[in-house]
């Protein structure tokens, strides 16, 4: 883990709580970078009046960049078009129409379309395509083809929709996807509905784990951001915030999705988030070093600064074994006493999720 000077520690203690304060006003993601890599936030399902949505494109960029996102794809239905008496074009028009404005606002748009099928083998988004009119095709087999042939990253989506229980089924026919190479992830989260048996596919199959919002309605009628509500979005860890960026990271399967108060992802890029969003000192503003035991000096109060946008929920345990919990409002700083025991500084991340029920854990915190 890399250690941090006293000085951004200290930015981070006494400064974040001015910087953050206009961030949440305007109810952005903000989520930390990590070693190597540009933390960005997406969001790779989303519908207009171009398809069955309710809202014109452009209206797509705005909310996305009034949330702080940083790429966006929308993905209308080549199979309906609810609002064709009142607008005309084709399967490329929604993106014609946001592209120049995305651009303006220093948004990353991706190409990209839906496939709308019965299940088997239900529907499927292509990003990074070139003409989502030449996919348009009756045969599913078809369609998914030719979006490969374009270059198309091929995401399965919502696995779980109007399956019993919301429980998803892996058919025949995703057998056949897999084993012809035109798989490369699975929409794990879609608007609100999570899909723990299509995370541990996408474990046991080396594919991307994505969570999008699929949002028809206009953002904040759909969901309440004055009251902490917010769309489910994909992390990307990119080298380089373009989309030439995101699309070498979702085909190396660096991803993770942040969903209600959870981050779902593999360890090794939710530790090092853990670790950029969280830091710890004592009163002396030192920063808080564990021995080899793992055990903390129990001499001082401790400030705990969260610099992140997601409340997080930590856990311990005390040598008597008592359980102690913690949550680290977004973007704020709280004391935190030990009491007269040693404890233990092992702690349990209780949302962020290493696979379905697993908790991130850490030895200490710097």
């Amino acid at each position: 883990m890399v250690q941090r000077s006293i000085l951004s520690i200290l930015f981070a203690l006494f400064l974040l709580p001015l910087s953050f304060q206009a961030q949440s006003n305007s109810k952005e993601f903000v989520f930390p970078d990590i070693p190597g890599y540009i933390t960005l936030k997406c969001d790779f399902h989303m519908h207009t009046v171009f398809s069955d949505g309710l809202v014109w494109p452009t209206t797509r960029v705005d909310e996305a960049v009034s949330e702080g996102l940083d790429a966006i794809a929308i993905t209308e239905h080549l199979e309906y078009w609810s609002h064709k008496h009142y607008v005309k074009g084709d399967h490329n028009t929604s993106f014609e129409i946001a592209k120049p404005y995305a651009d303006k606002k220093d948004l990353i748009l991706v190409r990209g379309c839906e496939i709308t099928k019965g299940m088997p083998p239900g529907h499927f988004n292509f990003f990074f395509i070139k003409d989502a009119n030449a996919i348009d095709s009756v045969d599913w087999k078809k369609a998914i083809i030719q979006a490969r042939e374009q270059g198309a990253f091929i995401m399965w989506n919502h696995p779980g929709w109007r399956m019993e229980n919301t429980i998803p089924v892996w058919f025949e026919e995703h057998s056949w996807l897999l084993s012809e190479g035109l798989l490369d992830g699975i929409e794990v989260v879609n608007e609100n509905e999570y899909y723990p048996k299509a995370w541990q596919w996408c474990k046991d199959s080396n594919l991307t784990i994505l969570g999008n919002s699929d949002i028809h309605d206009p953002v904040d009628l759909f969901w309440d951001r004055g009251k902490g509500d917010h769309r489910p979005i994909t992390l990307v860890f990119a080298k380089e915030r373009s989309e030439e960026g995101i699309r070498e990271a979702l085909d190396e399967g660096r991803t993770a999705i942040y969903y209600k108060d959870m981050v779902l992802g593999d360890e090794k890029y939710l530790k090092e988030l853990f670790y950029e969003s969280i830091h710890v000192l004592d009163i002396l503003s030192q920063p808080v070093i564990a021995s080899d035991s793992g055990e903390m000096p129990n001499t001082h109060s401790y400030d705990i600064v969260n610099s992140s946008c997601i409340p997080i929920q930590l856990e311990t345990k005390s040598v008597d074994g008592e359980t102690i919990s913690l949550t680290v409002p977004a973007g704020e700083a709280i004391s935190f006493d030990p009491g007269g025991d040693y404890l233990l500084w092992k702690w349990a991340v209780k949302n962020f999720l290493l696979a379905p029920g697993k908790n991130l854990e850490i030895n200490y915190i710097n």
